[in-house]
């Protein structure tokens, strides 16, 4: 049986006016995420990435095209509509943490706990982060990977049915970097999640079920991993 799409991308075009001159950062999008999938969106600074991130997260409108979450037309949703999708169905992960400097790991975690419906409980993941040891300590008092391990946890909480991770190893080490992708790849796996992380890093692809190469605003290609590699394995 074909799996229905989680979300489905029409001509999606983004434009800005800059004084005179109209700027696309996307010229026509078409892609279709489904659920359980890791994606990979490939691609220079510049070619549209964070902007298709934040258009499929909800937290900007395309300009023009459509956008479907299941049967539902994001391109036509309230601002109300969008804030409770976003509060409920995604979880985002940037490459910088923001975190609250005066809450703890554990109390940074729980303000997503306090807008979720059906939340998971925060010292399970701690746990899974392996921070559990970690939990009564501020940001001030952890490395970035803890901090960005943290950043994870509290998206994760939520119970999304989609994370979107903006450069999540971006400014971590290469063994650091290796278990963020891990964790990602297995809450993918373990709790049948989509999962896409935008990057230009094209190693990380190797780990991806599919990867979308983004140019210039446009989709340039797509590619079908049939075997991905664990993040392990992937070489930097």
């Amino acid at each position: 049986m074909t799996k229905s799409p989680l979300i489905v991308a029409k001509s999606v075009k983004m434009k800005y006016k800059m004084g005179e001159v109209t700027v696309y950062a996307l010229r026509g999008v078409d892609f279709s995420l489904y659920d359980g999938e890791l994606v990979v969106v490939l691609g220079p600074s510049g070619s549209g990435k964070s902007t298709l991130i934040n258009i499929v997260g909800g937290m900007d409108m395309a300009s023009e095209g459509e956008l479907y979450y299941g049967d539902k037309p994001l391109h036509k949703a309230s601002e109300r509509e969008l804030t409770y999708f976003r509060r409920n169905e995604v979880g985002f992960i940037f490459q910088f943490y923001n975190l609250m400097p005066n809450l703890t790991a554990y109390e940074n975690i729980d303000l997503s706990v306090q807008i979720a419906n059906e939340p998971f409980q925060v010292d399970e993941l701690l746990r899974q982060v392996g921070l559990f040891d970690r939990r009564d300590h501020f940001p001030s008092q952890l490395s970035g990977g803890e901090q960005q391990r943290v950043a994870i946890a509290r998206a994760l909480v939520k119970n999304p049915r989609m994370l979107l991770c903006d450069e999540p190893t971006g400014a971590l080490d290469l063994p650091t970097g290796i278990q963020i992708l891990k964790l990602l790849r297995s809450f993918c796996d373990t709790y049948n999640k989509t999962v896409v992380i935008i990057t230009h890093n094209e190693a990380i692809s190797n780990m991806a079920d599919r990867v979308f190469s983004l140019k210039d605003g446009l989709v340039e290609k797509v590619v079908v991993n049939e075997k991905p590699l664990p993040p392990e394995k992937v070489s930097w």
